[in-house]
């Protein structure tokens, strides 16, 4: 009996010790956010006014699909969420490549990296009837702006991009998103960004690589678009390999060295065809046929540490970057 009272005695004295270090621990976070003790505002976040600053959550949760809806759409809500939750699921068919931070918005679907403040990948599904002009909508009515649904501290801004000499490159193509000019105004959000080389790439044979894509809606009755960033290794002069890339901006923002496009055609009698692009974001001969820049999925994915179209099995796709299988 004695010992059992010694036992409990001890394990409530522990307890006891354990909650007050936590107290003390938290009073004394606050206390050094309030007076600005914080080092974030000797790095990268110098410009972020960490007083006002949210907490972040003790234990981070997992979404497989957050529903973007920016602070100026919210009346009718509860219709846009569903009209929304059936895009992404007709959209997002043939599987999510990864799960990491990912958003919704009402036409296309991306997962965000915040470490480098662009995305991992962004989805896209393509028909013809989507694409068919519009004169309603324009591009010119857009404006490039930072997606408020993303925390400040993982945020890319336009500032980043000013002056340092790369565009602000589209993954999911403003092209692409013609339905609806909600739908395009969304492709400018910095979210959807990647800082591109302009002239040769951004603005050339990258342009040439996604009005191929929109072609191949003749084609097929589907057509399904993956894009994303890529950081791959090169050997330096002491032959070792190495993975660098630029940053831009206060915020940091990579500067990917190359980018990816994986494309997935869906026939009329559901048959499947995929073609799969790698280019380095440097100036490109616009006379380089775009086959040049074909190469296996499967080398994507070992680069990007993500399966794509995982709900398929290549065994039943009919052609790879036009081989049949």
């Amino acid at each position: 009996m004695r010992k059992l009272k010694k036992l409990i005695l001890n394990v409530s004295t522990l307890t006891t010790i354990g909650f007050g270090g936590y107290i003390i621990g938290k009073y004394s976070e606050q206390k050094r956010h309030l007076n600005g003790e914080d080092e974030c505002r000797n790095g990268i976040f110098s410009n972020v006014n960490i007083k006002g600053m949210p907490g972040l959550p003790l234990f981070g949760t997992v979404s497989a699909a957050t529903a973007f809806v920016p602070s100026e759409t919210e009346t009718n809500m509860g219709s846009k969420l569903s009209s929304t939750a059936a895009r992404v699921s007709e959209i997002m068919k043939y599987g999510f490549p990864g799960l990491d931070n990912v958003r919704s918005f009402e036409d296309f679907v991306l997962s965000y990296d915040r470490r480098n403040r662009v995305a991992h990948w962004v989805f896209e599904h393509l028909t013809k009837d989507r694409l068919e002009y519009n004169a309603e909508i324009s591009r010119s009515k857009c404006e490039f702006k930072p997606d408020l649904s993303i925390h400040p501290f993982f945020r890319a801004d336009n500032s980043d991009y000013k002056r340092s000499g790369y565009d602000r490159g589209h993954l999911a193509a403003a092209g692409n998103h013609k339905l609806h000019q909600n739908h395009i105004d969304q492709t400018f959000y910095l979210s959807n960004m990647a800082p591109q080389v302009g002239r040769g790439f951004n603005r050339d044979s990258w342009n040439r690589l996604e009005k191929h894509v929109r072609s191949l809606t003749k084609i097929y009755k589907n057509v399904y678009v993956c894009t994303g960033p890529l950081y791959l290794p090169k050997k330096e002069a002491d032959g070792k390999k190495y993975v660098r890339y630029e940053v831009i901006g206060a915020n940091h923002v990579a500067v990917p060295t190359h980018f990816y496009k994986i494309v997935v055609g869906e026939t009329d009698d559901l048959k499947l065809e995929m073609e799969a692009f790698v280019m380095p974001n440097t100036p490109i001969d616009d006379n380089a046929p775009l086959t040049n820049f074909q190469v296996p999925p499967e080398s994507i994915e070992r680069a990007a540490g993500l399966l794509f179209f995982d709900k398929i099995s290549r065994d039943k796709l009919c052609k790879i970057n036009g081989k049949v299988r």
